[in-house]
């Protein structure tokens, strides 16, 4: 039996949004889902059941139409462009304007007042903005997703390197399903998780060299971390244009991820979906062919 709640969650057709419809479906929620295009992945979600409609996070209009019905929404905007603050702002009023029950925020480890990156820094403001809405939120912040070594793949494939500008920081990855699986429980159990901060960790603390030992493992084949500056990285990457607004991000962040912003470690995902999350090898085993 269908139950009650009516979620809308935004990025469907992403990593956390696209697992976090699966669960919901499987926990027997009706699902909404806001996307910015119709296509093949669209169409995948209408068959299996859920609800789609054409928007905009910058769209204030495009919104509050598609919180309509709903009792909780998930918002998660692109990291990749700026934007993240206007869409929070349009999402906290079409909130309000729609009487939400709960909203399930993404935002990320390095969210604070005084971040240097201008993304994490509009994270924090972000959060501040959907608090003062007075409709429970719950800020999901978690560390860098494994999914970061798919930007990198071909270097791990061709060259067998791993080229990040992290130095010997460490942080415990944490895999796009996990994290879906929490927004599912979190849209459904505002009451429980309202107003909490949730950092979200891989179940493994690791440097890149460690990593790289365990990637070498999995893909069968000697696999070496070269650290390097940021101008390095994005010369490296060249063939893939990053925007200013992204390399003054992962500028910043790699600073935090060296100061140690991004350590540590907790159960906090296996608390709150029941389910061990997905370590480092889990994710190499699951995309080994991509690597290799």
């Amino acid at each position: 039996m269908e139950k009650q709640i009516k979620v809308l969650i935004t990025g469907a057709t992403g990593k956390s949004g696209g697992a976090a419809v699966d669960e919901l479906l499987k926990m027997g929620y009706p699902v909404r889902a806001m996307v910015r295009s119709q296509d093949d992945r669209s169409r995948q979600l209408e068959q299996k059941g859920v609800e789609v409609v054409l928007g905009d996070l910058l769209n204030l209009d495009d919104i509050s139409a598609a919180m309509k019905g709903i009792d909780t929404a998930y918002l998660v905007f692109p990291i990749l462009v700026p934007g993240v603050l206007e869409a929070t702002a349009y999402f906290a009023q079409a909130a309000k304007e729609n009487g939400l029950k709960g909203i399930v925020n993404m935002s990320q480890i390095s969210a604070r007042r005084e971040a240097k990156s201008n993304a994490a820094q509009d994270h924090w403001v972000g959060e501040q903005i959907l608090n003062a809405t007075g409709i429970p939120t719950v800020h999901l912040r978690p560390t860098f997703f494994d999914d970061w070594f798919l930007y990198i793949r071909d270097l791990i494939q061709e060259n067998n390197e791993i080229v990040l500008p992290f130095g010997n920081g460490r942080w415990a990855p944490v895999d796009s399903a996990d994290l879906g699986r929490v927004v599912a429980k979190a849209a459904t159990e505002t009451d429980t998780y309202g107003g909490q901060i949730l950092k979200l960790y891989g179940p493994n603390e690791y440097n890149v060299f460690e990593m790289a030992e365990v990637i070498s493992k999995v893909l069968e084949k000697s696999v070496e971390y070269k650290p390097v500056t940021i101008d390095q990285f994005f010369e490296i990457n060249s063939k893939k244009p990053a925007s200013e607004h992204f390399i003054q991000h992962v500028t910043h962040v790699a600073e935090d991820c060296v100061n140690g912003i991004f350590a540590g470690t907790n159960d906090l995902i296996e608390t709150i979906t029941g389910k061990q999350p997905t370590t480092l090898s889990d994710f190499f085993e699951k995309n080994k062919a991509i690597f290799i």
